[in-house]
């Protein structure tokens, strides 16, 4: 277990958190420490294991997904949070966002999106499955001034590589499937994308994604 990324799942279905363990354990370097499919349950073995990453369904007895995050977010519990919901309704996102979840993965998507979801957020990054994304970009793009102040003078301040690193980024790419894409590495796409959100004065990187939908630099 030395050096290897703990995780812990929670979810009410023994079958599904049996499943994702197998897929999870594939993985040479990662590890399940723990596992629960009751919320109070699961709340007080993550205080106590400490794992890198925590898998949350949000339906759950004893305390909800969302519970258990406004907790661990509350007293700034160091894990990284992953939400593995069969929800996609709009109000179940916006308000896992908002608390600050690192990642969220429909079940239906599980398996390799599950995998993607986890190597995103130890390099620091936030993942959407690709249909969670679509939602939060269409309603998103529709309102006006939603993600600051984007527009072409804000957008000829980037480098060409700057650019390149964007639309890469808003594609969905991790930031080492960035790198591995422009043969750069993993901490030169970090500085590019940290110089990327000062320029266009954004702070997250759903936003980034939002700014390069509107902006035309990918398509949905």
């Amino acid at each position: 277990m030395k050096n290897k990324t703990k995780i812990f799942l929670v979810d009410d279905h023994t079958i599904l958190r049996e499943g994702l363990k197998l897929i999870i354990e594939d993985v040479e370097n990662y590890c399940v420490v723990g596992e629960s499919g009751d919320g109070k349950e699961a709340l007080d073995l993550i205080e106590k294991l400490e794992p890198d990453i925590s898998i949350l369904d949000i339906s759950l007895p004893g305390m909800s997904g969302i519970d258990i995050v406004r907790h661990l977010k509350k007293y700034q519990l160091a894990t990284k949070i992953i939400i593995l919901s069969r929800h996609d309704n709009d109000e179940y996102i916006k308000q896992l966002l908002k608390l600050g979840v690192d990642g969220y993965v429909l079940k239906d998507d599980a398996g390799e999106d599950l995998l993607r979801a986890v190597e995103a957020v130890l390099n620091g990054d936030k993942y959407l499955s690709p249909r969670v994304a679509s939602q939060v970009v269409s309603e998103y793009i529709s309102l006006d001034g939603m993600i600051g102040k984007p527009g072409e003078s804000q957008f000829d301040l980037l480098t060409g590589r700057e650019r390149e690193v964007l639309k890469l980024l808003a594609e969905g790419m991790t930031g080492q499937e960035a790198a591995d894409c422009l043969r750069i590495s993993a901490r030169t796409i970090k500085a590019h994308r940290a110089n990327i959100m000062k320029k266009l004065d954004i702070h997250k990187t759903s936003e980034l994604i939002l700014y390069a939908v509107k902006n035309h630099i990918v398509e949905v």
